[in-house]
C-alpha cells in the first residue's frame, strides 16, 4: 500500500521475525546450521518529538479510534476529531503501512497499530509525543514518491489550561490557575496482535484488552494542590480537562476559535509523592489513574480541532 503522508519525526523500523535453531545430537560438535523462521513481526518507535495538531491524530487513529474525517464546527473552518476510549463497546482502529529506510534501501511494515503512547509537557516547551507501533512484518520496498511534507503547528505547554471538577459537576467549569507545572499522559492501549492458524507466519488480527491510562502531574504547592491531595487521601473521584489552544482558526466555529487539543478523563489519584522542589520552590508530584465514573459518564477522551478535512 502506498504511503500518503510523511511523519515529521524520528523512527527506525525493527524486523522482529523470530529465528530458531533446533537442539539436536547429530555428531557435530558445533551443531548444524539448521534453522527456521517461526513467526514474523515488526515494530517501530516513533521517538519523542514535538506534538502537533496535525500529526498527533495519526497516533490516536491507530491507538484509540478510527475517525478519519473531521466534523465541521458549525460554519467555522475547524474540523473536530473526537477520540473517546471504549467503555462498553469496542472502537474500530485504523491500521497503517509505514515506510522507512535510507537511500540504500527502503522497508515497509504493514497492518501497524499503536501499542502505547505518551504526551508530556513542561513550561517553555512544546508538548512532546512518542508512540510504540506493532506490525505484521518488515519487508523491502521502494519509497512512495511525490509526497509533500505536511504543514504542522506545535502544541505549546504554556497555552494549557487545567480544569478540575467534582464528578457531579460540569467538566471544564473550574479553572485551576497557576498550579500546573508539568504533566505526562501515558497510555497502554490494550491492543494486542493475535497469532492464529491462518496460513501465515504473521498475526492475522488484533484484539482489545483493558487499556491503562495514567496522568502524572506536577503541581505548585498551593491551595489548589492541597485540595487535590485531600481528594487523594479521601479517594474522591475527580474529572480533569487539559485544554491547549494554538493559533486562531481561519473562521471561528460554534465551539472552537483556535486550534485545540483537549484531554478529558475521570479517575482517582493513586499516589502523591513527598513534598519536592523545583527551582527552590515547593511542588507536589502525583499520579491520577483514569477509570470510568458513572456519575460523570466519563472514562477518557482526546479531542483535536485543526483545519484538516481528513487525516491523510
Amino acid at each position: 500500500m502506498a504511503s500518503t503522508t510523511i511523519w515529521r519525526g524520528l523512527g527506525v523500523l525493527d524486523d522482529k521475525r523470530e529465528i530458531k535453531f533446533p537442539d539436536e545430537n547429530v555428531g557435530i560438535i558445533g551443531g548444524t546450521d539448521r534453522s527456521y523462521v517461526s513467526q514474523l513481526a515488526g515494530a517501530i518507535s516513533f521517538e519523542s518529538v514535538e506534538a502537533t495538531f496535525e500529526q498527533l491524530p495519526h497516533i490516536l487513529e491507530a491507538g484509540v479510534k478510527l475517525v478519519g474525517t473531521g466534523v465541521a464546527d458549525g460554519a467555522g473552518s475547524g474540523k473536530i476529531y473526537a477520540y473517546p476510549f471504549p467503555t462498553t463497546a469496542l472502537n474500530t482502529i485504523k491500521t497503517y503501512t509505514i515506510e522507512g529506510g535510507d537511500n540504500q534501501q527502503a522497508e515497509e511494515m504493514e497492518y501497524a497499530f499503536v501499542d502505547s503512547f505518551k504526551l508530556s509537557g513542561n513550561p517553555g516547551e512544546a508538548l512532546m509525543m512518542d508512540a510504540q507501533w506493532i506490525g505484521r512484518q518488515v519487508i523491502n520496498t521502494t519509497f512512495t514518491g511525490a509526497i509533500s511534507i505536511p504543514t504542522v503547528e506545535e502544541i505549546l505547554f504554556t497555552k494549557s489550561k487545567l480544569y478540575i471538577d467534582a464528578v457531579g459537576g460540569t467538566l471544564g467549569t473550574t479553572l485551576v490557575s497557576d498550579t500546573l507545572l508539568g504533566f505526562e499522559f501515558s497510555v497502554k492501549t490494550g491492543i494486542i496482535p493475535k497469532l492464529t492458524a491462518n496460513g501465515q507466519l504473521y498475526f492475522g488480527v488484533h484484539q482489545f484488552t483493558m487499556p491503562e491510562i495514567l496522568l502524572k502531574l506536577t503541581y505548585e504547592h498551593n491551595t489548589s494542590a492541597v485540595t487535590e491531595k485531600t481528594a487523594w487521601r479521601n479517594q474522591t473521584p475527580r474529572q480533569l480537562r487539559l485544554a491547549i489552544e494554538g493559533s486562531a482558526l481561519g473562521t471561528p466555529g460554534t465551539t472552537y476559535t483556535y486550534k485545540t487539543l483537549r484531554i478529558d478523563l475521570a479517575g482517582k489519584y493513586e499516589k502523591f509523592d513527598p513534598l519536592g522542589e523545583q527551582d527552590g520552590n515547593d511542588v507536589l508530584a502525583c499520579t491520577l489513574r483514569a477509570r470510568y465514573n458513572s456519575t460523570a459518564a466519563l472514562f477518557a477522551a482526546l479531542t483535536i480541532c485543526n483545519e484538516l478535512a481528513s487525516i491523510p
